[in-house]
């Protein structure tokens, strides 16, 4: 007796709700070939995702989240391909990638900033401490220049 083993298969609906992709970005994505191509049905010609696709589709998915751009995915997926011999240049994207994501935080750490003084101004001006509402102004607008030099960046 021979058992066969039936691999489970999605819909573009499920895999969408499985990575949390929009269907409008698997099509996009396979269109240009971020992830490979997709097998389609016998008969209605759907795309039909198995396990494989919807691991790719999961790793994808996290680089996207990450702000990776889709030329970099690309490559990153092509990469992949290759195996170890392109272990240098997958290090490379990510350390990238990482930079970009330090820059970010900075940049948000820096708005945090700007914020927590205007609410300090205005808890000064609510406490009518005029004083410490001219300090705290004086340091937000300090801190508006480096905002002014994020938003360059």
């Amino acid at each position: 007796m021979s058992t066969q083993t039936t691999r489970r298969t999605y819909t573009i609906k499920e895999a969408a709700t499985l990575t949390g992709l929009p269907a409008s970005t698997l099509r996009y994505y396979e269109s240009i070939g971020v992830i490979t191509p997709i097998a389609r049905g016998e008969s209605s010609k759907h795309r039909v995702y198995d396990e494989d696709d919807l691991d790719q589709l999961t790793w994808v998915a996290c680089l996207a989240a990450t702000g990776m751009s889709v030329s970099d995915m690309k490559k990153y997926v092509a990469n992949g391909q290759l195996g170890p011999a392109a272990a240098r240049e997958q290090i490379a994207l990510l350390s990238a990638q990482e930079q970009r994501l330090a820059l970010e935080a900075e940049q948000i750490a820096v708005r945090q900033r700007y914020v927590r003084l205007k609410v300090g101004y205005w808890q000064a001006i609510d406490a009518g401490d005029t004083e410490r509402a001219d300090l705290v102004a004086r340091e937000a607008g300090a801190l508006a220049d480096e905002l002014k030099q994020t938003r360059k960046q």
